[in-house]
Order: C-alpha cells, then sequence, then structure tokens
C-alpha cells in the first residue's frame, strides 16, 4: 500500500487561490520544513503545563507526539492537528496532587480521557447536535472563560516569586505580539519565555545541575497512576474538563473544515475518541493530557498548507524530543517568575477565548438568562467558590460549570413554557475554546 498522499501541482508552491489538502503534500523537503515549524508552533504551550503541573516535561513530549499520530489515524489521515497538552486540566490536577501526588492526578487524567472516549462514540453515533443544544455559545464560552480565570492566583504566585524576571518575560510577550506578524507573532509566549529564562540566569535564578549530568537520548520518567476510591471528590472535580475538552475538539473540527472548504463534521466522533484515547494513555505513562492546538490552526492559515503529512513530521520529531532527557532536564529548569510572566498571559488568554465564544456567536446579553448564565458562572469560577458535602469538596470549577449548564437551561425552559422568552439558537459554529491549546497570542486565524 503506497503512502496516502499526493502530490500538490509541483510540490513546490502553492496560489493564491488553492491550498494543499489534508490528503495532499508538498515535496518531502518542503514537508519536514513545515512539520518543524508545527513542532516550534505548539512547543511553547506544550512544555508550560508539565513545568506548572510538575509533570516530566520530557513524557509529555513524548505522548504528545505519541498522541499525535493517534489522532491521524483514527481520523483516516482526513484531519490535520497536532494535540499538545491542555491547560484545561491545571487546575484539577493541582488539587489532585497536593492530596496524593502525580499518581492521582493522572488518574483523574484517566478518567476524563475514558469519558470523551465515549462521548466521540456517541457523538459518532448519534451526531454531534445535542452537543449543541446542552451547552450553546453562552454556555461553552463561559466554562472556558472561568477555567482560564480561575487560575489566575496560581499566575500571581509564581510571579510574586521574581516579579522583574516575571515582568520582562510578560513585557516581551506583549511587544512580540504587536510588532510582528506570522509565525513570529504566534511565536510570543516562546520567545518571551527564552527572554525571561536568559534575564533569569544572568540573575543566578536557573539551576542548571540536572542539565549537564542528562543524558542526549534514553527513555524519559514515566509514571503510574494510582486511582483512590476515597477520592471522589477529587475524580468530580476533573469532569468539567471534559466539557472543554467537548467544545474545543467540535471547533477544531468545524474550523479546519471551514478553512479548507470541505464538511468535516463526519470525523467529530472520530476526533472526540482520539483525542480521549489519546489522554488516556498519556496517563497511563505520566504524561500530561493533550488536545487539539489552535497555534497549528494558525499555521495552517498562514502557510495554507493542510497536509496531514507535516503532523506525521512534527509527531515523529516530538517523540524524537522527548527521547532526549537533556531536552527535559533544560525545561524543567525554567524558574518560577518567568513562569509568572508567561501564566500571566496565557490563563487570560484562556478566559478571553471564552469570551471571544460569546462574541464570534453573537451571544445577546439584553436576555436576562444570558446575563445570569454567564455572571453567575463567572463569578463562582474567578472567586474559586467551594462547596463541602461530607468529605468531598467541590471547587470553583465544577461549581461553575455545573452552574452554567443548569442556570441556562432551567431559566430557558421555564421561559420557554411562560412565554417569556424565546428558545436559544443552537450556534450555527462552536468557536475553538483552545483551553489546551491555548494559543501563543490573540488567535489571529
Amino acid at each position: 500500500m503506497g503512502l496516502p498522499w499526493k502530490l500538490h501541482g509541483d510540490g513546490k508552491t502553492v496560489s493564491s487561490t488553492t491550498i494543499v489538502a489534508p490528503d495532499e503534500r508538498l515535496t518531502w523537503g518542503r514537508t519536514i520544513g513545515l512539520g518543524v515549524q508545527h513542532v516550534v508552533a505548539m512547543f511553547g504551550a506544550t512544555f508550560l503545563v508539565p513545568l506548572i503541573t510538575g509533570f516530566p516535561p520530557a513524557t509529555t513530549l513524548l505522548f504528545s507526539g505519541i498522541g499525535t499520530i493517534l489522532f491521524l489515524l483514527i481520523t483516516g489521515n482526513r484531519l490535520p492537528s497536532y494535540l499538545g497538552s491542555s491547560f484545561a486540566f491545571l487546575a484539577p490536577i493541582g488539587a489532585a496532587t497536593k492530596i496524593g501526588g502525580i499518581p492521582l492526578a493522572l488518574s483523574g487524567i484517566i478518567v476524563v480521557g475514558a469519558l470523551l472516549a465515549v462521548v466521540g462514540l456517541v457523538v459518532h453515533l448519534a451526531g454531534a447536535g445535542w452537543i449543541d443544544r446542552l451547552m450553546p455559545p453562552v454556555v461553552s464560552g463561559a466554562i472556558v472563560a472561568l477555567i482560564g480565570f480561575n487560575l489566575a492566583p496560581s499566575a500571581r504566585t509564581n510571579f510574586a516569586e521574581a516579579p522583574v524576571t516575571a515582568l520582562v518575560t510578560l513585557a516581551v510577550i506583549v511587544l512580540v505580539t504587536v510588532l510582528f506578524k506570522g509565525l513570529i507573532g504566534r511565536l510570543s509566549i516562546v520567545i518571551g519565555v527564552v527572554v525571561g529564562y536568559l534575564v533569569a540566569l544572568a540573575a543566578g535564578q536557573v539551576d542548571l545541575s540536572r542539565v549537564a549530568d542528562a543524558k542526549w537520548f534514553g527513555l524519559p520518567d514515566f509514571h503510574a497512576p494510582a486511582f483512590d476510591p476515597n477520592q471522589l471528590a477529587v475524580y468530580l472535580a476533573f469532569i468539567p474538563v471534559v466539557l472543554a475538552l467537548v467544545a474545543e475538539n467540535v471547533g477544531h473540527v468545524k474550523g479546519v473544515g471551514q478553512l479548507t472548504g470541505r464538511d468535516l463534521t463526519p470525523l467529530t466522533g472520530r476526533a472526540l475518541v482520539a483525542d480521549g484515547v489519546s489522554t488516556v494513555i498519556a496517563g497511563l505513562g505520566g504524561g500530561s493530557a493533550t488536545t487539539t492546538y489552535g497555534e497549528n490552526i494558525g499555521v495552517m492559515a498562514a502557510t495554507r498548507v493542510f497536509s496531514t503529512a507535516a503532523y506525521w513530521v512534527a509527531a515523529i520529531v516530538a517523540v524524537l524530543l522527548g527521547l532526549s532527557p537533556k531536552v527535559g532536564e533544560v525545561i524543567s529548569s525554567v524558574p518560577h517568575g518567568v513562569l509568572g510572566g508567561a501564566t500571566t498571559a496565557l490563563y487570560g488568554l484562556i478566559g478571553i477565548i471564552g469570551i471571544r465564544i460569546w462574541v464570534e456567536n453573537r451571544v445577546d446579553f439584553a436576555k436576562p438568562k444570558n446575563q445570569l448564565t454567564a455572571g453567575i458562572a463567572l463569578i463562582m469560577g474567578i472567586a474559586d467558590f467551594t462547596f463541602d458535602f461530607g468529605q468531598a469538596s467541590f471547587g470553583g470549577i465544577i461549581v461553575g460549570t455545573v452552574a452554567a449548564i443548569v442556570v441556562f437551561h432551567v431559566m430557558d425552559l421555564i421561559g420557554r413554557a411562560r412565554g417569556t422568552d424565546e428558545s436559544t439558537p443552537v450556534a450555527s459554529d462552536q468557536a475553538h475554546a483552545a483551553t489546551g491549546g491555548v494559543p501563543a497570542e490573540p488567535r489571529r486565524d
């Protein structure tokens, strides 16, 4: 059986009126270059997640590459996507790690991955319409926004570790974003971290002792999950992440479909299953949970190359990077001050992506049900409302998520029954919620 891609034109150029479709490719030299470009685009956000959570960075890179390969296989090479680290898991991972360490957090990741795969199977069999009805834009936007804003205290804590370094990192991110267009502008987070790292290095804030001792090639650190039936509240805290991942994957499928001029909706179920399986496998080995990445959509929009061949190259490069303990130790040496500057921007962007869902879907905030749905959910998420039931404790993300869904549907049902409010139309296009695929800049795609 031959390779699944046919050569696009002469394999060297892309005209202004055409695109390189998922089942096409350029010459292999150009395809490899594009694949490396995708690695660079995803790298900044992907390596920040293990730094924040304490997971091994090399292991995360390895499983992001493996996850991308699985995604391409499960979607039949028809849906270009890179699966990088998801930011939507940060809050529940932080809570789980404090209680039972990384093994307990990994078990929570596996639970989410398994549920996402089940949702994918349901969508594949029954269609995706019920998702839009369960989570109309006002609900999905609120869930994504509160996840980002709920993480604000973590950014503040890291920022306070080294305010000058954090401020320099944040300033560089802002300046690169506004001064440059194209790929450089999209790499503002990476560039900001590199500059902040150099400042921290000059200030003696970086410990390089483990970098020198690490091997160039070898297996990364693996961690096994540990399920604890007595920690039901911990697992429940992970559940809202499923909703964010569903919204993100649906948005990714529709976004790529619009850019390529193809109806990719029938692949939605496969995409959800693929992301769920990838997340489960990452959790089994100690890697960060995965999700489709907005940064890479931006690269495709800029280059007009949607070939899945480039993603195979990107996945293989990520696997090779994951097999270098030295690369992992370099990433691990990034100090808290740099993280403080980077996460101040990143967490804010997650929140703004939720708001962007409202804007792009023209959510009518003149309607009281939309006002209260978003307002109540955001306050509960930002203030980290916590409810205790016996030994179970539910934090702001799960409380806010439940509130968004319940408030909207109760008000919508009563309003329609009494004739005081019209039903909210289902969104024709679910905006890309990149909580795991956090953009390296305000999205331009």
